[in-house]
């Protein structure tokens, strides 16, 4: 008996060139909305959450388009955030990154990520498949959780536009990463979402 969690990234949005937080996913974003629901439209999913933030809500209302038996439920421990700041054990190379963010966005951020552990990284009985569609960052948490990996390593794990990543627990078993970030049902000119420049 397994628990799969399916992780997406939502699809790429209209106002992402301009720096804004939020918009409506893009033609390019509901071409990658359309092909992860193809991808997904086997595998019989129990559960589907998503963020509450719009590029995640139209990602999720595709998915759900191919398959009008699911529920979409809105989760707001799967938004945007920032976990974690610089610690001891953090490469200086990070150090810009969190220059814009205040004490009061990482404390939020991380007890939203200890919260959404205790809510989706949870074993359950028999043979469970659910899905998360959320952001680049929480994903990346969850990752890192399921890695046991130092705390600073979420910012290593990218997830590209409607990316897929598996976990999966056996029973008795500790979370294990089937795949990251796979993009084989995503042509190269849909692949979005990366950045352009490692960060190290």
């Amino acid at each position: 008996m397994t628990h799969y969690l399916y992780l997406v990234r939502h699809g790429e949005h209209q106002d992402a060139e301009h720096g804004l937080v939020d918009g409506p996913l893009s033609p390019r974003g509901h071409r990658q909305a359309e092909l992860i629901a193809e991808r997904l439209s086997g595998v019989p999913l129990d559960g589907v959450w998503h963020s509450p933030l719009q590029r995640a809500e139209q990602t999720a209302q595709i998915i759900a388009g191919r398959m009008p038996s699911i529920t979409l439920q809105p989760s707001s421990l799967l938004f945007d955030c920032v976990p974690t700041g610089m610690a001891e054990d953090t490469p200086s190379a990070y150090e810009p990154f969190f220059g814009g963010v205040t004490d009061e966005e990482l404390d939020a951020g991380r007890a939203q990520m200890g919260d959404a552990v205790g809510e989706f990284l949870v074993r359950k009985q028999g043979d469970v498949h659910d899905l998360l569609i959320t952001h680049n960052a929480v994903i990346g948490w969850f990752v890192r959780e399921a890695l046991e990996a130092p705390e600073w390593r979420w910012m290593t794990l990218n997830q590209a536009h409607c990316g897929l990543t598996v976990l999966s627990q056996r029973q008795g078993r500790p979370w294990s990463v089937v795949s990251h970030n796979d993009l084989a049902h995503l042509p190269f000119e849909l692949r979005t979402g990366l950045p352009e420049v490692p960060l190290v």
